[in-house]
């Protein structure tokens, strides 16, 4: 397919982050593959992590087709770049239809990025995961690609202001071994299987940041961040019902 608007929106990207003065630090660029299908699997952290993840497969001279909210696609303005990109409006009253434009677009050789925990983690854990991302792969046979993002909290997250002054903010993109799903495995296995992968990826990339986690708001608990445990934000969410 064409790609007249993604080119021009990526030059953007990367010029706003030079603006910014984010350290981009990108690591397995080796595991993304130079054709065929695969399905990205992404943390997430912080609303720009479609861009920074979807810069990570530029030098292999791929796209990623993300599949991201129908309120986005339905944006006047974020909208038309959307499908210009020939990303996948998910309706999530009605989910088999972006199931099925996801599907055919793996089997069509293209990269389709996920973000299996649905929406930002503020513990900046691993969230539950939903099933869609197994699912694909299983019906597809592509492999998955685990991909962490680490450091965009800093500048752009939930409940939290934006931070966009040239603040050098040290950024990790890190790209996992791919790995495949066979259909006939049970969806609790599956969802096992790729929750380890990104909790270990994820693990590695903080363990190798070059700032240190201790009293900052955008890191775990577990690293001896303030953010809110797991637990935490679950008991947050009760309350607020």
């Amino acid at each position: 397919m064409a790609d007249v608007v993604y080119p021009p929106v990526i030059f953007a990207m990367r010029t706003l982050f030079k603006a910014l003065g984010l350290q981009i630090k990108i690591t397995g660029e080796e595991h993304i593959p130079t054709t065929g299908g695969a399905l990205m699997v992404i943390n997430h952290i912080g609303y720009l992590d479609f861009a920074l993840a979807g810069l990570s497969v530029i030098p292999r001279k791929r796209f990623v087709r993300f599949m991201a909210k129908k309120e986005v696609f339905d944006n006047k303005f974020a909208g038309p770049l959307m499908r210009g990109m020939h990303h996948i409006s998910v309706d999530r009253a009605n989910g088999s239809g972006s199931f099925v434009t996801a599907l055919r677009a793996l089997r069509a050789g293209e990269i389709v990025g996920i973000f299996a925990e649905g929406t930002i983690s503020r513990s900046f854990e691993i969230k539950e995961l939903k099933t869609g991302a197994t699912r694909l792969a299983g019906s597809s046979g592509v492999p998955i690609l685990p991909v962490i993002v680490w450091g965009s909290q800093r500048v752009w997250t939930k409940g939290h202001k934006r931070n966009f002054r040239r603040s050098h903010i040290p950024v990790t993109i890190a790209i996992g071994e791919p790995f495949t799903i066979e259909r006939t495995v049970d969806p609790a296995t599956s969802e096992t299987l790729l929750r380890h992968r990104l909790e270990s990826l994820l693990h590695d990339t903080q363990a190798n940041y070059p700032d240190s986690h201790a009293q900052q708001w955008w890191a775990p608990a577990r690293l001896g961040g303030t953010a809110p445990t797991p637990e935490q934000v679950e008991q947050q969410k009760k309350g607020n019902l």
